[in-house]
């Protein structure tokens, strides 16, 4: 099954999305002290079907050694699950998860705590599990996958482990995590529902663990983005809990924008995409990426968002002009940009851009290509990126969670789960929960981290949201960005691991005091 990585609900990836009820269900209050014992279930009315009682918990504890950052590394994995209750006590859901801890550290209480995620919404972790965690799995050094199983894992040596002990969380109904049986999954499925959630179980890891004073951090990917940004503030409002920093990997630009506005946020992508494939005009092709998609960013805000304002009545010789530039910048015929009346749509682009060699380009990562049963189709048949390694994440992740991790269960791990319909709340409620929080939590960092190729979450997108979000100058200077020459997961390159490896422990030893 297809991974639905990001939010195409509705407004694809501009996403809107909702502040209202940021306290969420329970109202605001502090949440002081840990929920009260699950209650019995009561007794089935006659003629009806029994509740079923909620999971019990669990964990597999083990330990490990690996070469991360130059240094051998020992440290323990948790794997288990808490069953997250209600402010009446009462069993709700079981979130799945597992905790990296390095050892031999004299006081945990001063150690930097990530928790991670992956995005969808409906997609499990494993994939940021493998890709950031201590061990991940073998790809060639351009991320493409090594052919037919077996599939390897080695010591990660990029992982963030090295700085930060790692906590990844599967979100309720993907992976292990579920909802108690007989509960509505509506209480789960929506912008804050979700958030609140996911502040419980973190309410709960940190207590249990006696982690509150350890700096804190969310690196969330792909809609784990969205998630984030409401989390920083559901958080705060919900357990009073600050956070050291918000990472924002392969970021959804959660606005609440027009169509062509996201015509405009797709372009540069489209153009560095064009670059690397090596079509653009001859003379942007000697750009380096990063003066490429500074051209590209000037045009889409410039003189392509001037001709998408006027529509109809735009003249001839601006269109014209307009076209030309399109055409040299992105490698598509004048003739082709003029019929898509200068809106050049993603799924049809992939298509499109490679036609005469019958060869498709991949939506997570643009430097992948693939073939079609018809080369003449309006749209791809399946992302080529995400085939190339999808199925080496998900063997290797099966394997390692039972053979390393110890964690043996019947249970189906959901690697896509169907959370639809999905309450995606108020338009730019993130966006806006995210600035609340920053302003109060006057220390908290941003860091946006950005692949050039990446078309599920496009780099211009999240930028816009940044640079709108209303930020005073003395909470601005906590953002920084942060791109790579790299798809969605950039990390299964080996060059931009490396760097993204450098970058977040620069980040996260930047963001508390040591």
């Amino acid at each position: 099954m297809t991974r639905n990585r990001i939010a195409a609900l509705g407004a694809g990836i501009l996403l809107t999305a909702s502040l209202a009820a940021a306290q969420g269900r329970g109202g605001g209050r502090g949440n002081a002290q840990q929920p009260a014992p699950a209650t019995p279930a009561p007794a089935a009315a006659a003629g009806t079907t029994p509740r079923l009682p909620p999971p019990d918990e669990k964990t597999s504890v083990t330990h490990h050694k690996a070469m991360i950052g130059g240094q051998e590394i020992a440290y323990t994995a948790t794997a288990g699950n808490y069953v997250i209750k209600d402010d009446a006590g009462t069993p709700k859901a079981s979130f799945f998860f597992v905790a990296y801890t390095k050892d031999d550290v004299a006081n945990t209480t001063k150690r930097p705590l990530s928790f991670v995620y992956n995005g969808g919404p409906g997609s499990a972790s494993s994939f940021t599990h493998m890709g950031l965690g201590p061990k991940h799995v073998v790809l060639s050094p351009d991320g493409h996958g090594l052919g037919p199983a077996p599939y390897e894992i080695a010591d990660n040596e990029d992982s963030f482990l090295d700085a930060t002990d790692m906590v990844f969380i599967d979100a309720i109904s993907t992976g292990y995590s579920r909802p108690v049986p007989g509960e509505a999954t509506a209480q789960f499925y929506g912008v804050v529902q979700d958030a609140t959630w996911f502040s419980d179980f973190i309410y709960q890891y940190v207590t249990r663990n006696e982690r509150w004073t350890s700096p804190k951090f969310l690196i969330g990917e792909s809609y784990g983005t969205t998630r984030s940004a409401q989390l920083s503030n559901v958080l705060q409002q919900r357990h009073q809990m600050y956070l050291n920093g918000v990472a924002l990997l392969s970021s959804v630009g959660f606005g609440n924008w027009g169509a062509d506005d996201r015509t405009k946020f797709w372009l540069p992508t489209i153009v560095c995409s064009g670059w690397f494939q090596k079509v653009i005009a001859p003379e942007y092709q000697k750009l380096t990426i990063e003066q490429i998609a500074q051209k590209a960013r000037d045009f889409a805000h410039g003189p392509y968002a001037a001709a998408l304002e006027k529509g109809d009545t735009i003249s001839a010789a601006e269109k014209a002009a307009v076209v030309k530039e399109l055409a040299r910048l992105t490698g598509l015929t004048p003739k082709y940009i003029e019929e898509t009346n200068l809106r050049i749509s993603p799924q049809r682009w992939f298509k499109e851009l490679l036609r005469d060699k019958r060869e498709t380009v991949g939506r997570l990562d643009a430097r992948f290509t693939g073939y079609d049963a018809d080369a003449a189709g309006e749209r791809v048949e399946y992302d080529s990126s995400e085939a190339s390694y999808e199925g080496a994440y998900v063997a290797t992740f099966q394997d390692y969670v039972r053979r390393e991790l110890k964690w043996n269960t019947d249970m189906y791990y959901t690697v896509t789960a169907r959370v639809q319909p999905w309450d995606q709340g108020t338009p730019g409620g993130p966006a806006e929960a995210l600035r609340s929080a920053m302003t109060q939590q006057t220390y908290m960092k941003l860091l946006v981290i950005c692949g050039y190729y990446d078309h599920a979450t496009p780099f211009n997108g999240i930028e816009q949201t940044v640079n709108h979000m209303g930020l005073e100058p003395a909470i601005r200077k906590n953002v920084s960005f942060t791109y790579y020459e790299g798809g969605h997961m950039m990390y299964i390159d080996k060059k931009a691991n490396d760097k993204l490896h450098k970058d977040v422990d620069d980040w996260i030893n930047s963001s508390y005091k040591h």
